[in-house]
């Protein structure tokens, strides 16, 4: 199954279902201390509940990447499991990317749509293109390198008003992540959907690593 649409968190289950942080850190977020992802991002922290990063970041969104079938020779026969792989992000220079394994297709997704908001980082972005130099945030500010399994993809800042020179499933994530403009070179099997989410998540991460 291929990259499916973007889809946001029910707001009715959220209003159903009160927070309550399990993490000192969780405590600190609730209670106003904490008050940006930066904040954590800057001193280290790790997070370990996905409210966190849904209360800092309220207009997150998740998009099911890929969902597959995976089939295993047991004593009692052969067992059915379903694995999903969901990106995250709020199209602003934050994107994460979560795998989940389970029996139903629908909590896999889940499984995979809580990873990829646990691991959610951030995606420097700026204008790092010679042919524009606008200071504006549509693009990134260099050329960073990712790979996942065999697949690697470089991305490229582009001027502005470019758009995203990509494959439609590439195009997707970037724009998640807030990359509005950019040239992207992949190599490798890019149909395979989960070494291409990875490579672009490994590329993004590059751009806060070593800028």
């Amino acid at each position: 199954m291929g990259f499916g649409k973007f889809t946001s968190s029910s707001r009715s289950q959220e209003q159903q279902t009160v927070w309550k942080p399990r993490t000192e850190l969780g405590v600190m977020v609730a209670e106003g201390k904490i008050n940006s992802m930066d904040q954590i991002y800057e001193n280290g922290m790790h997070i370990q509940e996905f409210e966190i990063v849904k209360h800092l970041l309220p207009d997150v969104k998740t998009h099911v990447v890929h969902v597959g079938i995976v089939q295993k020779q047991t004593d009692a026969g052969e067992m059915t499991r379903f694995s999903a792989l969901v990106a995250a992000g709020n199209e602003a220079g934050w994107f994460g990317v979560g795998m989940g394994k389970a029996s139903q297709m629908r909590i896999a997704i889940d499984k995979a749509t809580t990873n990829s908001i646990l691991n959610i980082i951030p995606v420097k972005l700026g204008c790092g293109s010679w042919e524009c130099r606008c200071n504006n945030y549509h693009s990134i500010p260099f050329k960073v390198s990712g790979k996942g399994g065999s697949v690697t993809i470089d991305i490229v800042p582009g001027p502005r008003g470019l758009g995203l020179v990509a494959g439609e499933n590439i195009r997707s994530l970037l724009k998640l992540a807030g990359v509005k403009d950019a040239w992207t070179k992949s190599f490798g099997s890019t149909s395979t959907l989960t070494s291409t989410a990875m490579a672009i998540f490994n590329a993004l991460r590059g751009t806060y690593k070593t800028g």
